[in-house]
């Protein structure tokens, strides 16, 4: 198996180059006009073996070994640009990416080879990152190097996805506080008289995400039928603010209204006409919902700290805007509502997301449900 002599294609041979240094070479067969041989080297002629058989490995796996050599800072580069810019990935998603991308890969991983970036080096770099950061970022950065280099994968450049052998920490399952009805009541009152009333009123109120109510238009919502569909939804990308198709099939949803929804979107009208006529020639009609006082698409950012201002009079700091999407839910299962049902409403992708995010209230309705095997079989069994 060394030797000098010709060798089949794809087999490779093994020779020493000069006292010490042994040579491995597989013929890759003609790559653009040209025949393409793959060397690596080592000091016996048994390492020198071990690295063409693995070159061989690669081959039967399909990596294109004629690939020119690249960093994986060069190739989290292209895949940026060239594979997620045009594969229907989310512009915030996107923005997501980059970030991590910048602030966490390139700076620990960057330079090590594409090819050579083992599972180790990866583990070890996620231990040393959470010792920097918190757990949910650490899973974070994690899940976007195993996209990246499932991409890898999939395009031959490399043989295996060595992040997925790599572990993240575990994150646990932190039960998130739900608004209860008195704390509501509070907050809506907090709400009352401010400009931005309906919009928090009809997120506690339908569930819709944030860049759903700001992505929403009059000719989405029918109010005679008491029903909105989501169509489009606000981002704000590296690009500026951007409409975007809604985040799934699923969430591109109609959604029944009911009388407290109906009356803070009754009041929003109003509302808006004044500013636009206080406005005049300067007013932008995009028939946003919930526009800005020109018309112009609101700045999600603002959105929030207005929220916040207002959660804090209402004495619940512990309050984020997304929070009453959780309470707008956990109301609804409270009450009896099925969890499909619920789903549905909410634009999950999956049953078992909604059951998972909202695994407490359906545990509690579980031990409040087996009360009826006692009121069926207790007073016989006593």
């Amino acid at each position: 198996m060394t030797g000098k002599g010709r060798r089949a294609h794809g087999e490779g041979s093994v020779y020493e180059q000069r006292p010490g240094v042994w040579a491995a070479v597989v013929d890759l067969g003609w790559v653009d006009g040209k025949r393409k041989r793959k060397y690596v080297y080592a000091k016996t002629e048994a390492a020198a073996v071990l690295k063409r058989d693995d070159l061989r490995r690669q081959l039967q796996l399909g990596v294109d070994l004629a690939a020119p050599p690249r960093t994986l800072a060069a190739w989290l580069e292209e895949w940026l640009r060239d594979v997620k810019s045009h594969d229907g990935t989310r512009p915030s998603t996107l923005a997501r990416y980059r970030q991590v991308v910048r602030t966490h890969l390139v700076p620990a991983l960057g330079r090590v080879k594409l090819d050579k970036l083992t599972a180790r080096d990866v583990q070890r770099f996620l231990t040393a990152l959470r010792s920097a950061v918190a757990p949910a970022t650490v899973v974070k950065v994690h899940g976007v190097l195993r996209v990246a280099l499932s991409d890898a994968e999939r395009l031959d450049l490399v043989p295996r996805n060595v992040a997925k052998a790599a572990k993240p920490p575990s994150l646990g399952r932190a039960e998130r506080r739900a608004l209860d009805p008195e704390e509501a009541r509070r907050l809506l009152n907090a709400l009352a008289g401010d400009r931005l009333e309906s919009l928090f009123v009809l997120a506690l109120a339908t569930g819709l995400r944030r860049g759903e109510l700001l992505g929403l238009r009059w000719s989405d919502v029918d109010l005679p039928d008491r029903v909105l569909t989501v169509r489009q939804t606000l981002q704000r990308t590296d690009q500026g603010l951007r409409f975007v198709p809604p985040k799934t099939h699923r969430s591109a949803r109609p959604l029944p209204l009911s009388e407290l929804a109906v009356r803070a979107l009754e009041r929003q009208r109003v509302r808006q006409a004044r500013e636009r006529l206080a406005a005049g020639e300067v007013w932008e009609d995009l028939n946003l919902v919930f526009a800005s006082s020109i018309g112009t698409a609101s700045e999600p950012r603002n959105v929030n700290r207005r929220f916040e201002q207002l959660r804090d009079a209402a004495g619940l700091p512990w309050l984020h805007l997304h929070d009453l999407r959780h309470a707008f839910a956990t109301y609804l299962l409270d009450q009896g509502e099925e969890l499909r049902t619920v789903m549905e409403l909410l634009g999950h992708s999956t049953i078992r997301l909604t059951a998972d995010t909202y695994g407490h209230v359906l545990s509690a309705r579980a031990r409040q449900a087996t009360s009826a095997i006692d009121r069926v079989l207790g007073e016989g069994l006593a």
